[in-house]
């Protein structure tokens, strides 16, 4: 039985499950849902964050989830319709280490199925999140980082009640800080 951790109108937010490969997939491996996601190294040219290629590559990463869950009481969660029990994409808190070095902060992030992209989903989801993470896990801040070039992202994230506080390069990518100021 898989772990509901919140519910909105429309979805439900739930740990991960086994059940979610196929999801999992379509979601990782479309290469428009990586545009702002992709890093190339400029020496190799390699690109750092590619797709995924492989259905062999899914469970490793439900169970990275599984583990930050038992660690932290946090993680992406998959996102579910109530209409159709479709997969959608997910979305989350999790404590970020990567990112901005060597600051730690709690990271809000999602990723949706190109073929949800534009319905607000992202926005309905975070929003939930955010509140769980404040009233629930009783978080002291939330905050984000995305591409400089993904207008779709920073409209989320100003949409809800994130404030972009400070640009910064990872990994040579012009990016925006986000953070909840209130």
């Amino acid at each position: 039985m898989e772990k509901i951790i919140l519910e909105t109108e429309r979805f439900i937010l739930r740990e991960f499950s086994e059940l979610d490969q196929e999801g999992i997939f379509l979601l990782e491996s479309n290469p428009a849902v990586y545009t702002y996601i992709s890093v190339y190294d400029p020496v190799t040219g390699k690109n750092l964050y590619p797709p995924i290629t492989d259905r062999k590559q899914v469970m490793p990463m439900i169970e990275k989830q599984w583990k930050q869950y038992a660690e932290t009481g946090m993680g992406r969660w998959a996102i579910i319709s109530k209409e159709n029990k479709d997969f959608v994409g997910w979305c989350g808190l999790k404590i970020e280490t990567i990112i901005r070095k060597p600051q730690v902060y709690n990271d809000i992030g999602y990723r949706l199925r190109e073929a949800y992209w534009g319905k607000g989903i992202a926005t309905e989801t975070a929003q939930a999140c955010m509140k769980y993470g404040y009233e629930e896990l009783k978080l002291d801040h939330i905050a984000a980082a995305a591409d400089k070039r993904n207008i779709a992202s920073d409209k989320v994230l100003h949409k809800i009640g994130l404030s972009r506080t400070e640009d910064f390069l990872f990994e040579g990518v012009e990016c925006w800080y986000y953070e909840d100021l209130r």
